[in-house]
């Protein structure tokens, strides 16, 4: 399910607004996602035997580290606050990060899965809204939406749906992250 482009605001300084928003939740989700592999692999690259999973999460969590430099480069170009809840953030993707891994590899996978699922139908709503008033920031998210894709089906072609109760343990972390991305917009 795609999220549906949010007309324009009417007004002086609506767009400046709405980018705004566009950026505070998009810097505070990547902020989210370095935080959660950094959870996991706290918990995963301290046991032998998952050298194999630790670099993979190490890979993508350089993906994310990237995404999040650029939107704190664009931040502070466009005069824009970060979330409020930065902090809680840090703390909560650490923290289902740890978790999803102290349950195991699969499980790890599941949280990604479920995840960047979330994120990609995020990021696709943006781009149909920014691909006229922004050609550029919707092709930078493009490239983010791709990269973010590629981390879910890697996810799942490493066993993410085998989760003992994935279906409840992904329908919990999406509706986290929806919640995330509503509050980060606003605060």
């Amino acid at each position: 399910m795609t999220e549906k482009p949010i007309p324009p605001r009417p007004g002086l300084g609506a767009g400046s607004a709405r980018l705004a928003e566009i950026l505070r939740v998009d810097h505070a989700g990547e902020l989210g996602a370095v935080h959660i592999y950094r959870g996991q692999r706290a918990v995963l690259g301290a046991v032998r035997g998952h050298e194999r999973i630790a670099g993979q999460l190490a890979e993508m969590e350089g993906h994310e580290a990237v995404h999040l430099a650029r939107f704190d480069d664009l931040l502070t170009t466009h005069r824009v606050r970060p979330t409020v809840m930065a902090p809680l953030w840090r703390l909560a993707g650490f923290a289902l990060g740890a978790g999803t891994a102290l349950m195991g590899e699969k499980a790890a996978h599941a949280c990604t899965a479920a995840v960047e699922t979330v994120i990609e139908q995020h990021y696709a709503g943006q781009i149909a809204e920014l691909s006229d008033r922004d050609p550029e920031l919707a092709a930078e998210l493009s490239q983010f939406r791709d990269e973010e894709l590629a981390h879910r089906d890697q996810a799942i072609s490493e066993g993410a749906e085998q989760t003992p109760g994935y279906a409840v343990l992904s329908a919990a972390i999406r509706l986290g992250c929806m919640t995330a991305i509503k509050i980060s917009e606003k605060l």
